[in-house]
């Protein structure tokens, strides 16, 4: 697909991954509808990118999510691409996982990209066509200790995504996986975790027997490849294609 005049919905729009793919696309020519909690950032964003519309929108809410999808199509009049970006992580060793902390994360790096497609599903449908991409992660393609909760969310993501490509391509919607490799955001430090989690460490552990971790900026260049390319996954980098 041509990103260009596409109408798009960045969830996680505010910060990282989400924020640095809203500002590639629109610079491509997309009308970016920016989806995040945080109210002040986004309207920040909305006026810095040309014909963006900013809709505050918590990921973890059926009605929020809902509503964004029928604003972004009563506003632009179509819906081409829906990227959910939105997520959070979880650094603890498995037997330490808070059953409490683990459903809430759940609800937002699966049920919410779920309901989102689900919301855009039907309208793609009705227009032709159009395009869904799902980003995970580096870490589902692993068995890293302390990431057991986040690989494991993500794997079913992956799996969500992968199914639904299958059963869509009737309808010419074509539905993608991106997995990003520790990338230079605040996500480490937004992260649910428990004391003795050792994320730090296991970056260290990169930082010295593999290459640096990318920016947002990257990252967003291989969801916009994803995009041009409609490839079923994206990897970061080819040797990921090999893990673990």
């Amino acid at each position: 697909m041509n990103i260009t005049d596409k109408v798009v919905i960045v969830t996680g729009a505010s910060s990282g991954i989400g924020l640095a793919t809203a500002r590639l696309l629109a610079a491509h020519g997309a009308k970016v509808a920016l989806a995040a909690r945080s109210t002040d950032k986004l309207d920040h964003l909305a006026a810095e990118l040309p014909d963006s519309f900013a809709v505050p929108t918590d990921m973890r809410s059926v009605e929020d999510i809902r509503n964004l999808t029928e604003k972004v199509l009563r506003h632009f009049g179509r819906i081409d691409v829906l990227i959910n970006c939105a997520g959070r992580g979880y650094d603890a060793p498995t037997e330490q996982i808070d059953v409490a902390k683990y459903r809430d994360l759940f609800e937002l790096d699966v049920v919410g990209p779920l309901i989102a497609m689900q919301s855009v599903i039907p309208i793609m449908r009705e227009q032709g066509g159009g395009t869904i991409v799902n980003i995970s992660s580096g870490t589902s393609l692993m068995y890293l200790p302390n990431m057991s909760a986040y690989s494991s969310v993500k794997r079913a993501l992956n799996s969500i995504t992968l199914t639904a490509r299958e059963e869509l391509a009737k309808d010419n919607i074509v539905v993608s996986v991106v997995y990003p490799y520790i990338t230079l955001t605040d996500f480490d430090r937004n992260m649910f975790g428990v004391e003795g989690g050792d994320f730090e460490q296991f970056e260290a552990e990169v930082d010295a027997n593999l290459p640096p971790p990318d920016s947002a900026e990257y990252v967003a260049a291989r969801i916009l490849q994803v995009i041009e390319t409609e490839e079923p996954e994206q990897f970061a980098h080819d040797w990921m294609r090999n893990l673990p």
